[in-house]
């Protein structure tokens, strides 16, 4: 009696080893490989054992099978040369982007105040801005030439 208690327990002990070890098998694959997608095919094996749809086990064997380009390289090479051809050193051209754009042309209306009316501060210089030009409106008399009617108002 004894002896089949032990070996009924490591037998489960043994199927439960063996179940674990082969719903972790993808992730295995796609961290031994050094995938991109790694921690999708973990949640994609966690969905699985604790749902037991297959089909979750079955979608992260398949993408842990799969090579995913590394489209970020290429592009950060291209960033890089781009950056280079402009003169600018490594980094240098990223932008921000202020959070509030109403509050970013407050503060450059207060800016054109503080220094003139004509000019706005970005950084270090002083930069003019443009002087506003007046357009006539089109229908008034001047518009026209004095001498010169159109047939069809006369």
């Amino acid at each position: 009696m004894v002896i089949m208690s032990f070996v009924l327990v490591f037998a489960v002990m043994g199927f439960g080893v063996l179940f674990l070890r082969l719903h972790s098998l993808p992730e295995q694959m796609a961290h031994r490989s050094h995938k991109l997608q790694f921690e999708i095919v973990a949640v994609l094996c966690l969905i699985s054992l604790f749902t037991h749809m297959h089909i979750f086990w079955i979608a992260g064997l398949l993408l842990a099978m799969i090579d995913l380009p590394d489209f970020g390289t290429p592009l950060g090479r291209i960033a890089g040369s781009v950056e280079k051809i402009a003169g600018l050193g490594p980094g240098e051209g990223l932008v921000e982007i202020p959070e509030k754009p109403a509050a970013a042309a407050k503060s450059a209306e207060q800016t054109a105040e503080a220094h003139g009316a004509g000019t706005v501060k970005q950084g270090d210089a002083v930069v003019p801005l443009p002087k506003k030009v007046e357009v006539a409106p089109a229908n008034t008399a001047e518009a026209a030439p004095a001498g010169k009617k159109e047939s069809a108002h006369a």
